[in-house]
C-alpha cells in the first residue's frame, strides 16, 4: 500500500521499513478501523479521551495510592513534550529511548514522545549495558529518557552521541524540574497515520532481538479489535498487570487499552505474583493482564472460591498471553475465582493479541478464534492451508503486520501476504485454534512428533510440580530425546522415578521424558516467556 506523506523530519524509520513486496496484506474491513490520514495516537488516546469523558476521571494510579486525573495527566504530558522539543531538541522522527520502572511517569513520557512525533523505543529497566548498546545501535537512538535509579547501565553502554535526560532524581536539570517551566498546552504533531510511532524489540526467547516498527494507527487498531470486541472495557474499570511497558503486551494492556476506553490503570513497579495479589485486592482492580505462570503462582496463595486470603471480588476480566495457557491452570483459576481467563496469542511483530476467546466462548486448552478484524489459518511449509485437525504453521493477517527494522528475517516472517508467527497450531471444525508448540520446538524422536507443551501439561498434573519445561536434545539413536526440566513445590521431594511413574500413567511411552532435570526456577523473560534456548544451552 502507498504510504501517506510523513510528518517526520528525521526520516530514518520510514527509510528502514521493509521493501513493499515484503509487507503482509493489511485488512481494514471493520468500520472502526477507517482512520484519518493524519493521526497522532498520543493525541487520540489522551486529548480525544478527555474530550469524550472530561478531565476529572482517574487515569493512572500508583501502588502508593497517588491518583492522576486525565486532566492532570494531559498537563504533565504536555509539559514533558515541551521539554523534549524545546530543551532537548527532539524533532519528529527522532528515536527516543525510554527506560525506567513501570509507573505513571514512564507512561507520561511515552505519551509525550507520541505527541511530539518522536519514535519511542521503550526498554526494560533490567536490561544491561550491552543489550542497551545493541538496541541503540540498531535503531540509531539519539535521545534517551531514563529514570535516575537505573541510569548506570545506560551510561556504561557508551552510546555515541546519545543525549540522556533523567527523571525522578534530584539534579537541577531533572526532566520533571524542567517540565515545571512549561505549563502551556502542547499541540500534537500532525503525524501521518502510517508514521512510525514505536520500535519494539523482541523479548529474546531465541536470543536474537529484532526491531518491530509500528505505526500510529497500529496502536489504535489493537485497541479497536481485541480490546473493543473481546475485552470490552468500561470507563469505570481499573486495569493492572505484570508486563512492563517495554513489552507490547504491557503497553497495550496497561496504557493503550485503558486510555482508549476512558478507564484507569494501576501501574505497579513491583508486579511479581506475591506483590500482585495484594495490589489487586487493595485497589479493587477489575481487569488483569499477566502470564500463565503468574496465574499458576497466584493459585498457590488463593483459597477456595470466595474464601481466599485476598478479596478479588472486583475482578471481572483476566487476560493471559505470552505463552501457552495450560487447560489445568484455566480450570483451577475458574474454580478458585469463578472467572474465565481470556486466553490469547499475540506477537511483538503484530503488537498485541489476534486470536482469543472470552466468556462463554472460552474453551480450556484452546487459544480461541480469530479476533474480529483479523484472519488466521493453518498452513503447511509451502503456505497451503491444511485440513482442520491437522497440525501446521499459524498464519495471520489483519490491520497490523510485521515490519522489521532493516532485517532480512522479514521474508521469513511474511510469506504470500501472511504473517507466520512461528507457532504450530491445529484448527478444529468450529474455527477454534489450539496451540501445539513453537514450530522450532517440535521434538522428533524415533520418528514420532512430540509436542513439548503436551508433555509439560502432563508434568503439571503432578501435585508437586509447579513449573515444567520440555526440550528436545540430539541423540544418535533416536534423533532427539525428550528432556524435562522441573521446578518442585517448596518442601516436596521429587525424584526421577516418581515422575517417570507419573508420566507413564499420563502419556504414551514415546512421549515420556528420557531424563529429568530439577531446577530452582526456569529461565524466563521479564514478561514470563520461557527461554527454551537457555535450557538447551544448559544441557
Amino acid at each position: 500500500m502507498e504510504l501517506k506523506p510523513s510528518a517526520h523530519t528525521d526520516t530514518f524509520a520510514r527509510e528502514h521499513l521493509p521493501p513493499a513486496d515484503a509487507w503482509p496484506e493489511l485488512l481494514f474491513e471493520l468500520p472502526e478501523l477507517a482512520y484519518p490520514d493524519r493521526l497522532n495516537c498520543g493525541a487520540e488516546l489522551l486529548d480525544a479521551t478527555v474530550d469524550r469523558f472530561g478531565p476529572d476521571r482517574p487515569a493512572f494510579r500508583s501502588a502508593s495510592g497517588e491518583v492522576w486525573s486525565y486532566g492532570e495527566l494531559r498537563e504533565r504530558v504536555d509539559s514533558l513534550a515541551h521539554v523534549l522539543t524545546v530543551d532537548l531538541g527532539v524533532v519528529p522522527g527522532n528515536r527516543v529511548l525510554l527506560r525506567g520502572p513501570t509507573g505513571p511517569w514512564l507512561a507520561a513520557c511515552w505519551l509525550a514522545v507520541m505527541k511530539a512525533g518522536g519514535v519511542a523505543v521503550t526498554v526494560l529497566a533490567q536490561q544491561r549495558a550491552q543489550e542497551l548498546a545493541t538496541v541503540c545501535s540498531m535503531a540509531q537512538v539519539g535521545h534517551a529518557v531514563c529514570h535516575a535509579d537505573v541510569l548506570d547501565d545506560l551510561v556504561k553502554a557508551e552510546v555515541p552521541g546519545l543525549r540522556i535526560a533523567t527523571y525522578g532524581g534530584d539534579s537541577p536539570d531533572d526532566l520533571l524540574r524542567l517540565a515545571e517551566n512549561h505549563r502551556e498546552p502542547y499541540p500534537a504533531v500532525e503525524t501521518s497515520a502510517d508514521d512510525v510511532a514505536l520500535i519494539a524489540f523482541t523479548s529474546g526467547t531465541t536470543g536474537r532481538p529484532k526491531g518491530c516498527m509500528h505505526f500510529h494507527r497500529d496502536l489504535l487498531a489493537v485497541a479497536d479489535t481485541f480490546s473493543r470486541h473481546l475485552l470490552r472495557p468500561r470507563p469505570d474499570d481499573v486495569f493492572a498487570g505484570s508486563p512492563p511497558l517495554g513489552f507490547t503486551f504491557g503497553l497495550g494492556g496497561l496504557v493503550v487499552f485503558p486510555l482508549r476506553a476512558g478507564a484507569c490503570a494501576l501501574l505497579l513497579e513491583q508486579a511479581a505474583p506475591r506483590a500482585l495479589l495484594p495490589a489487586l485486592a487493595e485497589h479493587r482492580v477489575t481487569v488483569l493482564f499477566t502470564a500463565p505462570t503468574a496465574y499458576r503462582s497466584m493459585l498457590d496463595t488463593l483459597g477456595p472460591y470466595d474464601t481466599g486470603a485476598y478479596d478479588l471480588s472486583a475482578l471481572r476480566r483476566c487476560v493471559s498471553a505470552g505463552e501457552n495457557l495450560p487447560a489445568a491452570t484455566w480450570r483451577a483459576w475458574h474454580e478458585r475465582t469463578g472467572l474465565r481467563i481470556i486466553n490469547g496469542i499475540g506477537a511483538t511483530e503484530l503488537l498485541h493479541i489476534f486470536i482469543s476467546a472470552a466468556d462463554e466462548d472460552a474453551r480450556p486448552g484452546a487459544t480461541g478464534r480469530a479476533v474480529p478484524g483479523w484472519e488466521a489459518r493453518v498452513v503447511d511449509p509451502a503456505g497451503r492451508p491444511v485440513a482442520d485437525g491437522a497440525p501446521g504453521l499459524l498464519a495471520v493477517r489483519g490491520p497490523v503486520g510485521c515490519r522489521y527494522l532493516a532485517d532480512p528475517r522479514q521474508r521469513e516472517y511474511v510469506r504470500d501476504g501472511w504473517n507466520l508467527t512461528g507457532d504450530t497450531y491445529v484448527r478444529d471444525t468450529d474455527g477454534y485454534f489450539r496451540y501445539v508448540a513453537r514450530a522450532d520446538d517440535m521434538i522428533i524422536s524415533s520418528g514420532y512428533n512430540i509436542a513439548g507443551p503436551e508433555v509439560e501439561e502432563a508434568l503439571l498434573r503432578h501435585p508437586d510440580v509447579v513449573e515444567a519445561a520440555v526440550v528436545g536434545l540430539p541423540d544418535e539413536r533416536r534423533g532427539q530425546i525428550v528432556v524435562a526440566h522441573v521446578v518442585a513445590r517448596d518442601g516436596a521431594v521429587l525424584t526421577e522415578d516418581l515422575l517417570r511413574t507419573h508420566m507413564r500413567s499420563e502419556l504414551a511411552p514415546h512421549k515420556c521424558p528420557r531424563s529429568f532435570v530439577f531446577l530452582p526456577a526456569l529461565p524466563r523473560t521479564a514478561t514470563g516467556k520461557l527461554q527454551r534456548f537457555r535450557l538447551r544451552d544448559l544441557e
